[in-house]
């Protein structure tokens, strides 16, 4: 038989995903495991988007959707975006996708050439690269500061002659760092001076602990080569639902939606009206489950600090970002084999010697591993 694809073989399986199922095939056997290695909700959706998700069903909205979502989603997300981002998106400017991923292959689909690069910061969340590369197009990386997680002028040396898109991620997974102004006017400065287009990925906005979070395409003359992506996974407890979304200009809207006619068509129609509920309804469920996220992290670095780790700054998702000595993978499978532990190792995010340790779980479990990791 004739080979498979070499553009398929050539890229890595999600090293999240694989550390995830290592610590299930355990727990399948009956092994106590501890896991802290994806970035999910430990909540529940909260009811009032699961009634009106119900409610779509019972009045028949189980058939197909306008490729780029339906109106009132679109509407809401643009509403939300031009009151909460400061992105001036109208609702054609704005794609429904199945999930924030699905949003960032389309737009890399959609912007990117074989031969471009897409310039990505490490840490950096793993499908990056391999949707560039399914894209056609390659992946450069720039290492922001160990110490800082910011953007600084050395930026500015890692744009090459074939650099099309920056991809930017804030707050940042698996770091945790915020991106400042200082870091996102940097950024904005060097896509205008090169023509470049950005990438922003959003999906942690809601879960930030004494900081501010800045949208890139706000800035000014950004949202005209900004894709700003987003989606109610992290935010609404909804990773199940697959429903993410992209604002861009109607140019590359019109390329992504192509993308999607031809491999989606279009999301879950009835699940869409679930996230119309959540943008439009109460939103102290939002709070709440941010703060206790807060909580967690309260607890969860100063703990790990008294063990002797450093760690990144964790101003925003749920993640502590954990520097260690020697090599991270072997760390991490030790972990898991005798602390039944589970975590993921930073070389997955391009930065080997550090491990990235969810807190989307219990305070329970957060103090058990705490402990089982201080015995290893």
């Amino acid at each position: 038989m004739k080979g498979l694809s070499e553009k398929i073989a050539a890229i890595a399986p999600s090293a999240t995903i694989e550390i995830s199922n290592a610590a299930k095939r355990m727990a399948q056997e009956g092994v106590d495991v501890i896991s802290l290695s994806i970035g999910e909700p430990d909540f529940d959706t909260p009811v009032h988007i699961k009634d009106a998700c119900i409610e779509a069903i019972r009045r028949g909205e189980t058939h197909y959707a306008p490729s780029t979502g339906i109106p009132a989603l679109t509407k809401a997300i643009a509403e939300k975006l031009n009151r909460e981002n400061g992105i001036p998106a109208k609702p054609d400017e704005v794609i429904v996708t199945c999930g924030a991923k699905d949003a960032i292959y389309e737009a890399m689909e959609a912007v990117l050439n074989p031969g471009d690069e897409a310039l990505i910061l490490d840490p950096a969340w793993v499908s990056y690269e391999p949707c560039a590369q399914l894209a056609g197009a390659a992946a450069r990386h720039h290492a922001l500061s160990a110490e800082t997680f910011q953007v600084d002028d050395s930026l500015l040396e890692a744009v090459g002659p074939r650099t099309k898109m920056i991809v930017v991620n804030t707050p940042s997974n698996p770091s945790g760092a915020v991106l400042n102004g200082d870091s996102l006017r940097l950024v904005a400065d060097i896509c205008r001076d090169h023509d470049l287009y950005a990438l922003s990925d959003e999906i942690y906005e809601k879960l930030v602990y004494g900081k501010e979070h800045i949208s890139l395409a706000s800035l000014p003359e950004m949202a005209e080569r900004t894709i700003t992506v987003n989606g109610f996974s992290k935010a609404y407890a909804m990773t199940g639902w697959r429903i993410g979304y992209a604002a861009a200009p109607r140019s590359i809207v019109r390329q992504m939606e192509k993308v999607q006619q031809h491999t989606i068509s279009s999301p879950t129609t009835f699940a869409m009206f679930g996230a119309v509920a959540a943008l439009e309804g109460p939103q102290d469920c939002v709070e709440s489950m941010r703060r206790e996220f807060e909580r967690r992290r309260d607890y969860l670095i100063p703990a790990l600090r008294d063990l002797g780790y450093a760690t990144a700054p964790a101003d925003g998702a749920f993640y502590a970002y954990v520097k260690v000595e020697g090599d991270d993978m072997a760390i991490a499978r030790s972990w898991l084999r005798d602390a039944h532990v589970a975590v993921t190792p930073g070389a997955a995010f391009g930065t080997p010697g550090w491990l990235r340790l969810s807190y989307a779980t219990s305070m329970k479990n957060l103090k058990e591993a705490v402990e089982r990791i201080a015995r290893v």
